[in-house]
């Protein structure tokens, strides 16, 4: 079944581990807030679990999974979006990437919608919930890839 994720980022070297585990995450939008009496942002996501992504080869069987998690991030002051509707609480939007960008995380989605978060420093935390599910579906990212080449 694979181990049960906990991961802290405290620099951009740190950063770039937890948005390599959250690419293709499915992020609802309801499950996105800013917390500003506690300078903290947090969400959930159903993350894809690439790290156990070739253990279940076996006819029959899914062979891919995915598992929800939490990430916080703390010393936010301020949070920006980017062709976001934050009261559409029905969209479920696809995580590509997260980074940072001198003084700001920045949260990039598929189709171009974002999230930047003002942040004192680097300081966020990404926890596993519950138990993982399986799924046949493997994000696919080489039609992007091919737009890209074009």
């Amino acid at each position: 079944m694979g181990e049960t994720l906990k991961l802290r980022a405290c620099d951009a070297e740190d950063l770039k581990v937890i948005s390599t585990y959250l690419q293709d995450a499915a992020v609802p939008v309801e499950e996105m807030n800013f917390f500003a009496d506690e300078s903290r942002f947090a969400m959930v996501a159903s993350r894809f679990r690439w790290e156990n992504c070739e253990n279940k080869a076996e006819e029959g069987c899914a062979k891919y999974e995915r598992i929800r998690c939490g990430l916080c991030i703390e010393g936010v002051s301020a949070v920006q979006t980017k062709q976001l509707d934050c009261k559409a609480t029905d969209v479920v939007l696809d995580l590509l990437a997260v980074v940072e960008d001198g003084g700001y995380l920045q949260l990039m989605f598929a189709g171009g919608p974002a999230i930047r978060l003002k942040i004192d420093g680097i300081n966020c935390h990404l926890q596993d919930i519950g138990e993982p599910w399986p799924t046949h579906w493997r994000p696919d990212h080489s039609s992007a890839v091919q737009e890209a080449n074009t």
